[in-house]
């Protein structure tokens, strides 16, 4: 009974897999767009990059089966100092 009911979860297991592998990255990038947008952020970008690309930015997805990923990083927010042009 035991290894029957193992050999099922290893099976649903390996089936559920390839419908998870091979996410579109417009779409997962959207998805995680509408959670940052839920939390507060107003100022940031989300690119996709080849997975070998090096980057500075937290990588926040993978998808096209690991091929690409996601990355964010915050922009910095324009204080009014900035914006009217005076010195710090």
């Amino acid at each position: 009974m035991k290894l029957l009911l193992i050999a099922a979860l290893i099976a649903t297991t390996l089936i559920a897999a390839p419908a998870h592998a091979r996410k579109d990255c417009t779409e997962l990038k959207n998805e995680i767009a509408a959670k940052i947008d839920a939390k507060g952020v107003k100022s940031y970008t989300l690119e996709v990059v080849p997975a070998a690309t090096e980057s500075t930015a937290k990588v926040v997805g993978s998808c096209n089966g690991g091929t690409e990923r996601i990355v964010y990083e915050r922009a910095p927010v324009a204080t009014k100092a900035m914006v009217a042009g005076e010195p710090k």
